[in-house]
């Protein structure tokens, strides 16, 4: 159907050493490029196959391409392409999970990533514990062959201990705080679960380095696909957008060493990055999470018109200073008033069309990291935190499943049938975020009753006056 359809290059593939759970668009538009590019100036073979742990559709589309694709650089100035070949198969779960399991258990692979998202991690995001009553959890608890990443990772490593193999490193690349400790803790949870010798193993010869990761990348729609074979002349059915800035933090912890070069695709490998991901998760994705719901409520499709929006761009850089930077700990030699103006002029790249939409996806995972933690050592400091908690009502808000013009919002979230069910109850604002703020899978019981006032307080504002108001509102009180 398509005779220009992208082709891979006839350049010998290297050997595969990664197996990356959750193959998104954000995986192939960050950690595949950087992988690609630490082969490219330092060898090795670290080959990488992918996992879609769900669906077949990346599968399908990458696979008449040989696993190539193409990577575009969304610029004010003008698209940049490249071709990026770092895949060598992509495997689809719950087709054949024993094939997953044969890939990671293959001594040559010394690294399992993931990017799976918040949920995927099936924890508790409240308290970062394993959540036993998660269905896939139950599942893989049942069941040699697995559903969970988790229980992928519990059960590869269970059969690489049989088989007298080395564990490999577990290199997650999600936006959690601490997300190597998470992931660690998880794994354990499960393993001991399953078997707490193995789980003994794990603690003692694995390792989970924690990572930090940037980059906007916009889910790929079919005008990009079109837009893709215009700039190249080929069609890619699976190409990914991203911005030209990228950072990765990555701390140097790997078994036995064994990891690409990636300090010469520019991470910076270093032997902690809490201050690099506090950072990040605050003052990006915090700022992120709340123009989405904002900015969503408020009729505005993208982050970039978003903060086009006069009152939006004077409340987020209230936010960013009064709210989010005195609560960061900046890395060393980073200036925070520096990194805020960089965020500013990222979300404002016109080129990036970064829906509202898909950055309000699975907010009840994503709150308690990116809003709650803020403003929970703003109240420690004894600082009233109105904008952190006009955010949360407008994620309430949000959750109920009506815009403000009373048409039905999509809403994307484990958990939406039961906060679904909880807003249909309320008779009124306060209502809904009391009932709201009783959820303990979000809302710790001790938070819960500190910002319960402030919380209700914003949630009438936004019913009463809308999200651009109450936003504009919101900056000025700050400024007088």
């Amino acid at each position: 159907m398509h005779d220009n359809r992208l082709t891979r290059s006839k350049t010998p593939r290297p050997g595969v050493g990664i197996v990356h759970l959750g193959l998104g668009a954000f995986y192939r538009a960050f950690g595949a490029i950087y992988v690609a590019e630490a082969m490219q100036a330092a060898g090795g073979d670290w080959g990488v196959i992918g996992v879609s742990l769900q669906s077949p559709g990346t599968r399908d589309a990458l696979a008449p391409q040989d696993w190539a694709y193409t990577s575009v650089t969304l610029r004010p100035e003008g698209d940049l392409a490249q071709v990026i070949e770092v895949l060598d198969h992509v495997l689809v779960a719950p087709e054949d999970p024993a094939a997953v399991l044969r890939a990671m258990v293959d001594p040559a692979v010394r690294i399992v990533s993931l990017t799976v998202t918040e949920k995927g991690y099936c924890h508790a995001p409240a308290t970062g514990a394993l959540n036993r009553d998660h269905p896939d959890i139950i599942h893989d608890l049942a069941h040699d062959l697995p559903r969970s990443a988790p229980g992928y990772i519990v059960r590869a490593l269970q059969l690489r201990r049989l088989a007298g193999h080395a564990p490999f490193t577990v290199l997650t690349c999600d936006n959690l705080p601490e997300n190597g400790k998470l992931v660690r803790g998880v794994v354990l949870d499960l393993a001991r679960l399953i078997d707490p010798a193995l789980a003994d193993w794990i603690a003692e010869k694995g390792r989970f380095p924690a990572t930090m990761v940037d980059r906007i990348t916009p889910a790929t729609t079919q005008d990009d696909i079109a837009r893709v074979a215009r700039l190249t002349g080929r069609h890619d059915a699976a190409p990914v957008l991203h911005e030209d800035f990228r950072q990765w933090a990555i701390e140097d912890d790997f078994v036995g060493g064994a990891r690409p070069d990636f300090a010469a695709a520019g991470a910076a490998l270093v032997p902690d990055v809490t201050a690099y991901e506090h950072m990040k998760l605050r003052m990006l994705n915090g700022t992120h999470s709340a123009l989405a719901y904002l900015g969503y409520l408020a009729g505005h499709e993208t982050i970039a018109q978003t903060v086009a929006d006069p009152d939006f761009a004077a409340f987020l850089r209230a936010l960013w200073a009064d709210e989010i930077a005195p609560v960061v700990d900046a890395p060393a030699g980073v200036s925070l008033p520096d990194y805020a103006e960089a965020l500013f002029e990222r979300y404002a790249n016109p080129a990036i069309r970064h829906r509202t939409w898909q950055i309000a996806m699975d907010g009840s995972q994503k709150l308690p990291q990116r809003i709650l933690g803020t403003l929970a050592a703003n109240l420690d400091a004894g600082r009233a935190a109105p904008g952190l908690c006009l955010v949360v009502a407008g994620w309430m808000h949000y959750v109920a499943g009506k815009d403000e013009k009373g048409a039905a919002i999509d809403v994307k979230d484990p958990l939406a049938a039961q906060l679904r069910a909880i807003c249909d109850a309320a008779d009124s604002p306060a209502d809904r975020v009391r009932g709201l703020l009783a959820v303990r899978a979000v809302f710790p019981a001790t938070l819960a009753a500190r910002i319960e006032g402030p919380v209700i307080a914003a949630a009438e504002d936004l019913a009463r006056h809308g999200a651009k108001q109450a936003v504009a509102a919101c900056a000025q009180s700050v400024v007088a």
